[in-house]
């Protein structure tokens, strides 16, 4: 009886410890989806309120502009992640141009701050991508097990974003760089601490994990008019699974580069 008694209390107090460290986990990770939050919260909100004097993109991209300025401004962002945010926003607002060219989505609506039929305000949302990155890598101390070559991951992030754009002109190649990545990865794996208790997950799976909670956000924003699919020009449908791919790649092509930029970071420091 006493070791039965011993043993629930045991159990407890494991059971007790989960749920504090998952909380914890969850917290953090909340902390760093700040930016993306408001982001969401903004579509929502500018779509049942109609703001005066400027168009909805406008008003979109002012929040977003004003919010940036505030997470530097308070600290909930360092100056070198501003870099790195800034640098998505021109990454993801390149390949917005030419996606809405080639017809793959549009922006209905107004706006004055467009740049060929495209808000500058859709930057943000990879921008958001980075901004989560890394807030999360500095929250919860992430490190990298057994990465490659920097004259492997560059190519490899190279041909990724740039197949976003060849695969209108010639082959597909997402799921022949799906399985590279796979090859590539298969002995990495990403550590994180949780009030200092160190956990590690293979990255292929963080990858996974990250890829399909951005096609639920994805799913989200279309519902609230950030684009349109073609299917979704009359009325609002649920993004099927095929754009799962999309999103995969493109956050391991977004980790892929901050990871780089992280490492040569580290490497001048030393």
């Amino acid at each position: 009886m006493k070791f039965t008694t011993r043993s629930i209390r045991k159990t407890s107090t494991q059971l007790q410890r989960g749920f504090q460290q998952l909380f914890y986990f969850g917290w953090q990770q909340a902390l760093s989806c700040l930016f993306p939050v408001i982001i969401f919260s903004s579509l929502a909100f500018t779509q049942i309120y109609t703001f005066p004097f400027l168009p909805r993109y406008d008003w979109l991209l002012l929040i977003f502009l004003v919010t940036q300025w505030w997470m530097v401004r308070s600290g909930l962002e360092t100056r070198d992640e501003l870099k790195v945010i800034t640098l998505f926003h021109l990454i993801g607002l390149t390949l917005e141009i030419f996606k809405v060219h080639m017809g793959s989505w549009s922006y209905p609506e107004k706006g004055y701050f467009k740049v060929l039929d495209v808000p500058l305000y859709s930057g943000f949302m990879y921008a958001s991508v980075a901004s989560y990155l890394c807030q999360a890598w500095r929250r919860l101390e992430v490190n990298l097990l057994h990465w490659p070559s920097l004259w492997v991951v560059v190519p490899l992030a190279s041909a990724i974003y740039l197949n976003f754009f060849t695969h209108h002109y010639w082959f597909d190649l997402r799921w022949w760089l799906s399985a590279l990545v796979i090859v590539v990865f298969w002995r990495s794996s990403v550590t994180y601490r949780v009030n200092n208790s160190l956990y590690r997950m293979p990255l292929v799976l963080s990858f996974t994990l990250i890829g399909f909670f951005i096609w639920i956000a994805e799913n989200i924003a279309t519902f609230f008019g950030a684009w349109k699919y073609p299917n979704q020009a009359e009325s609002w449908h649920f993004v099927g699974l095929g754009k799962l791919s999309s999103w995969l790649l493109l956050v391991i092509v977004s980790f892929l580069i901050v990871a780089t930029l992280k490492n040569i970071k580290h490497s001048t420091h030393e």
